[in-house]
């Protein structure tokens, strides 16, 4: 890969409505390799921010390191679930259920809350259905029933598992520190969307974190079954009409995904051993996925096969009620001000 100078403007996602930029949104982004050393960056390296969900490959690490996937028979299809954030598709809570049961948890005992599906057609599926929203449906289900069976297999207290101070949740602290290299008296702690705790810390360090998970998982051990089942059930990461699932299913064992909320994005690719991380300065869902398609095109990671496969990722279209074709979306650098 060619290096990419560090230190380049911020990347902006540009909605333009026919010839008008109608709105953008700035976009930090970090590329190094496992020794932490910058191959590229644009934006501000040093960015603070907040993991969110990109933090549950890191925090499915111990259910697997220590014994507790084992000990209760999950398969790496359950494993994917515990990083993802799903659509709430049948596979995805029948998953979360067996989580659940081959541990022995009471699926009441979940903390992570009800909302609709993320997938609009599951949303009015289940709607026409009349089935309520549950804990279940939660994207964060499977981490929860993750950190629910791993809480069982030390013998922790199933009862306030979400609370920092559970040894659960300072067990997932440890977790991420080793990865970052940040040390947990560093992190910030704050309260995820799903009610357990989760960590801000530089977006380099996050990147860092990634390309050293994305070596690691070469060879035997946690790090390689975690990113395995990932990619080989990227459905289970995400689902139907999903980047993260998409590009897994385009790259095959060579690249692991996934996103955040309030536009958080990593990827690791294991063949260079690189990581990616950025962030839409802004918290804009829908910049996410184009930035990430630019940046990995930029960096090299991005196959030929993949870029041409998920385009309508990289510059979606935009349309009318009609229909019709009235703007695209671009990734391009800030222009200076």
């Amino acid at each position: 890969m060619s290096p990419i100078e560090p230190g380049r403007p911020p990347l902006e996602v540009r909605f333009k409505r026919g010839r008008v930029v109608e709105s953008q949104h700035r976009v930090h982004a970090v590329v190094t390799d496992a020794c932490g050393g910058l191959a590229g960056s644009w934006g501000d390296a040093q960015w603070v921010t907040v993991l969110r969900s990109v933090a549950k490959p890191f925090q499915a690490l111990p259910l697997v390191g220590d014994g507790a996937a084992q000990r209760f028979g999950l398969s790496d299809k359950e494993i994917a679930l515990c990083c993802g954030s799903h659509n709430s598709e049948e596979t995805h809570m029948e998953a979360a259920r067996s989580i659940l049961a081959k541990a022995g948890v009471p699926e009441e005992l979940l903390v992570c809350g009800a909302h609709a599906p993320l997938l609009a057609a599951r949303r009015d599926e289940l709607s026409a259905a009349g089935t309520p929203w549950s804990p279940l449906m939660c994207n964060c289900s499977g981490k929860h029933a993750g950190m629910l069976a791993l809480a069982a297999f030390h013998g922790w207290p199933l009862q306030g598992y979400e609370r920092v101070d559970h040894p659960l949740q300072r067990r997932m602290g440890r977790e991420v520190a080793k990865w970052t290299g940040v040390p947990r008296s560093e992190m910030v702690w704050e309260t995820d969307g799903c009610g357990v705790p989760t960590f801000a810390l530089p977006l380099a360090s996050l990147a860092h974190g990634v390309a050293r998970l994305a070596v690691a998982a070469r060879s035997e051990g946690p790090p390689r079954d975690v990113v395995r089942a990932m990619t080989c059930h990227p459905f289970m990461v995400a689902g139907t009409g999903r980047l993260c699932t998409r590009l897994m299913e385009e790259e095959g064992s060579r690249v692991f995904a996934k996103v955040g909320a309030e536009g958080v994005y990593v990827a690791g690719d294991l063949k260079r051993g690189m990581g990616v991380a950025l962030k839409v300065e802004d918290g804009a869902w829908r910049a996410a996925p184009p930035a990430l398609m630019a940046v990995l095109g930029r960096a090299g990671i991005l196959s030929s096969g993949a870029r041409r496969a998920l385009g309508d990722f990289s510059e979606p279209v935009l349309r009318n009620t009609l229909g019709e074709e009235v703007g695209r979306v671009s990734v391009e650098e800030a222009r200076c001000s």
